[in-house]
């Protein structure tokens, strides 16, 4: 005879490769996000009392994720600034032609702000819209509107920034300088 899962906990699993995706795509390293996920679960079986509604476990669980994230971009903050490139092979497995390009948008997305990261991947990654990312995030539609226009400007702005100072674009100019 089978044993009968906690609801929870089956939920809770049900969650993960989701969680997985988000906490990889925010901090841009597959064993940093392992761990931010496993430390995601532990703080959430502690606390799973304070879920309301079970409905709403996969925003209560990015919320606890997000949080533990900013906490340890604020320990590390004196520390580093940006990406370890030798560690990017957990994140990418793109054609060796596509990698600069790559490492230019991970460099420009880990250089925007958290909150403007957390709006680019609940739209982007999580595919929710403008009303779920404010509820999730408790804030107006407006302001999630202005966070993503932004953020996407940003982005572009900074994508356009590191490919302008990447090798591949100094070889070309190089090139043309020749002909």
């Amino acid at each position: 005879m089978g044993e009968q899962q906690d609801p929870f906990a089956a939920a809770l699993i049900a969650q993960l490769p989701r969680l997985r995706r988000y906490a990889t795509a925010l901090v841009g390293n597959a064993g940093a996000a392992d761990d931010l996920v496993q430390d995601c679960i532990e703080r959430a079986l502690r606390r799973s009392s304070t879920l309301q509604d079970p409905r709403r476990m996969a925003a209560w669980l990015r919320s606890i994720l997000h949080n533990l994230h900013i906490d340890e971009v604020r320990r590390r903050r004196d520390l580093t600034n940006g990406i370890e490139i030798t560690e990017m092979d957990n994140v990418l497995s793109i054609a060796p032609e596509d990698r600069g390009a790559s490492i230019d948008f991970l460099r420009a997305f880990h250089g925007l702000t958290p909150e403007h990261k957390q709006v680019l991947l609940l739209a982007g990654i999580e595919g929710l819209n403008y009303r779920e990312i404010g509820e999730e995030l408790q804030i107006p539609i407006g302001t999630v509107m202005s966070r993503l226009a932004r953020a996407r400007e940003r982005l572009r702005s900074a994508v356009e920034r590191e490919a302008s100072f990447s090798p591949a674009a100094e070889l070309d100019s190089v090139k043309r300088i020749k002909q």
